[in-house]
């Protein structure tokens, strides 16, 4: 009896789940609410700016920090970075390719009953493309420091922030990545519910109000920054 070839062996549970388009859903799920519990700590960190540039370069160095002494220096930082890659990197290529992959099954252009989903899934989609821009520009900003402006201080992540807030441009491409976080964190939530098999009929106000409200809390306390800087609260 021959044996069996490369090509007669069954494909793996993992390259299962990642060719269906219930599996690509599950990781966008997954990796979203990965990236919204990062989002939530970020937010709480970045707050501790207003208790001073002594409190918040505290934070800066405990991030390098943390994890001693079991881990090196800034071998945990690392960690965080690379799992948060990951999860962009598998969120955004599954939203890229069950977007290509929903253009394709489509014979012709929706009308009116789907004109809000479509209205949705563009502000995911384009809310996404800026929030990509985005990280590139903060991680260039005030981790690497390379289009800092105002000379990037190694170690003073205080002074760093309010560098960049004290610039109209900082401001701007800020608050407007915020924004779209929020409305992408809204729709999004209410969207890993769903995939996850959590939202029911009993399930679906609360699950609403909780997207709601994490959107504005998150948004509100990203934004709080750039403004306590340019109202002078923080300076």
């Amino acid at each position: 009896m021959a044996l069996a070839t490369r090509t007669d062996r069954r494909p793996s549970m993992t390259r299962t789940l990642w060719d269906s388009s219930v599996g690509k859903k599950t990781i966008m799920a997954v990796s979203g609410l990965v990236m919204l519990g990062y989002l939530v700590a970020h937010m709480v960190g970045n707050l501790k700016i207003f208790f001073g540039p002594g409190e918040f370069n505290r934070y800066g160095h405990w991030l390098r920090t943390m994890g001693d002494p079991v881990l090196h220096y800034a071998w945990g930082l690392w960690l965080v970075r690379v799992v948060l890659v990951a999860a962009v990197v598998l969120h955004g290529v599954s939203a890229y390719q069950l977007s290509r992959r929903d253009i394709k099954a489509r014979p012709a252009k929706y009308v009116h009953s789907r004109a809000r989903a479509g209205y949705a899934t563009r502000t995911m989609r384009w809310g996404g493309v800026i929030l990509a821009l985005f990280i590139v520009w903060h991680v260039l900003d005030l981790t690497t420091g390379t289009v800092h402006s105002g000379g990037f201080q190694e170690g003073h992540p205080y002074q760093n922030v309010v560098d960049t807030f004290s610039t109209w441009y900082g401001n701007v491409i800020y608050i407007v990545a915020m924004l779209a976080m929020g409305l992408h964190v809204q729709h999004g939530f209410w969207s890993a519910a769903q995939t996850l098999g959590v939202g029911n009929a009993t399930r679906d106000r609360v699950l609403k109000t909780l997207a709601n409200l994490l959107a504005a809390v998150l948004t509100a306390g990203f934004i709080s920054v750039p403004v306590a800087v340019m109202t002078g609260l923080v300076s």
